[in-house]
């Protein structure tokens, strides 16, 4: 039996989030246990007049790639690859696990390696789409996996990524179209201003925003979506930040990580779990060391951890920042191999200053 939702969810994505064109060629991605709503996006894309095609990925294959790959097939990458990121005009990624611990026994020198090798792929894709020659969204697909890692039954889960996404509204685009309204008013705000400083029991932290454009994240790259960002100044990050949350990268989590930063760098890093795994993925180049995105989460509608990404850096009162590479629309400049998530709680007894104005308590701006 057909959801309805996934029809309602795949009209979104193809008409506001890709504002598909009659002509585009337009690319479909996402592994096999999402077939439901890959149908249902490539009928909506079909009716829209794209030229639709899907890669739809066969489960255990990434772990077989990263165990028994040689370092040179590791770093080797194909040229159809880089033609198909030349070429595509939308991307649409789907999201889905069968197990969300595949890579857990991976080896982290090896996800390094083939992190470091795809970072010219991942820097024109993110080039094009900055300068609007690509359209690109990703988007969550609900599976027992990833039900069980949120800590919910597979129909409570269904109801949370549904409703995340307003879908359960008489009509979602209008709703995000007032979410870009509302977020758009925060972004013009910060972008007059140059230094924030963040303060609470968990961090003590400087980073600089002046002259970097903030993007108002409302459903066209993500969805769901509901976040504000922008590319730090490589060189003045300066502090110290203790994540709430364990930071999940490549199906590996990481537990109690705090940083220290000294002119943009990563200059000490400790957790409580995975620290071997973090000190690899800091070493996975120059550009790992080096926050490429700052942002605040401010979908309210989400206010719990799930072990996903795509929801978590989105809840509502909290800030994340992304070790590595950059999205060159904000004025960011660093580059990297590595784009890692992770999540500060700003809920409770913290405050953001923004040239020594406090302009965020508690995890809501004071606009």
């Amino acid at each position: 039996m057909r959801d309805p939702r996934l029809a309602k969810l795949a009209q979104v994505l193809v008409h506001y989030s890709l504002k598909v064109r009659p002509g585009q060629l337009v690319r479909i991605a996402g592994p096999a246990v999402a077939a439901p709503l890959i149908v249902e996006a490539y009928r909506e894309a079909l009716a829209a007049g794209a030229h639709v095609y899907t890669r739809v990925g066969v489960d255990g294959l990434d772990e077989l790639f990263f165990k028994q790959a040689s370092e040179e097939q590791l770093r080797y990458i194909s040229p159809l690859t880089l033609q198909e990121i030349e070429t595509i005009d939308a991307d649409l990624g789907i999201w889905a696990n069968y197990n969300t611990r595949s890579l857990t026994g991976v080896e982290p020198r090896r996800q390094a390696i083939r992190r470091e090798a795809t970072r010219e792929v991942s820097r024109r894709y993110l080039e094009r789409a900055a300068r609007g020659e690509l359209q690109w969204v990703g988007t969550q697909y609900p599976t027992y996996a990833d039900a069980q890692d949120a800590e919910m039954s597979l129909a409570e889960y269904e109801d949370f990524v549904f409703g995340a996404g307003l879908l359960d509204r008489p009509d979602p685009m209008a709703a995000w179209e007032q979410v870009h309204l509302a977020q758009e008013r925060i972004a013009k705000f910060l972008e007059t201003k140059d230094e924030l400083h963040l303060g609470g029991p968990h961090v003590d932290l400087t980073v600089r925003v002046g002259g970097r454009k903030w993007i108002n994240a409302a459903g066209e790259n993500n969805f769901p979506d509901g976040e504000i960002f922008t590319g730090p100044v490589e060189t003045a990050t300066r502090g110290l930040v203790r994540f709430s949350f364990p930071a999940i990268y490549g199906g590996r989590e990481v537990q109690g990580i705090t940083l220290t930063f000294q002119e943009g760098r990563v200059v000490e890093a400790t957790a409580e779990k995975g620290e071997e795994f973090l000190r690899a993925m800091l070493d996975v180049d120059a550009g790992a060391r080096t926050l490429g995105e700052f942002a605040f989460g401010l979908n309210y509608g989400i206010t719990r951890f799930t072990r996903n990404i795509l929801f978590d850096e989105k809840i509502g009162g909290t800030v994340h920042m992304a070790l590595g590479s950059a999205y060159p629309e904000t004025g960011g400049v660093n580059t990297s191999g590595l784009h890692w998530d992770m999540i500060c709680d700003m809920r409770a007894d913290t405050e953001v200053r923004a040239d020594g104005e406090v302009i965020y308590r508690n995890g809501k701006f004071l606009l």
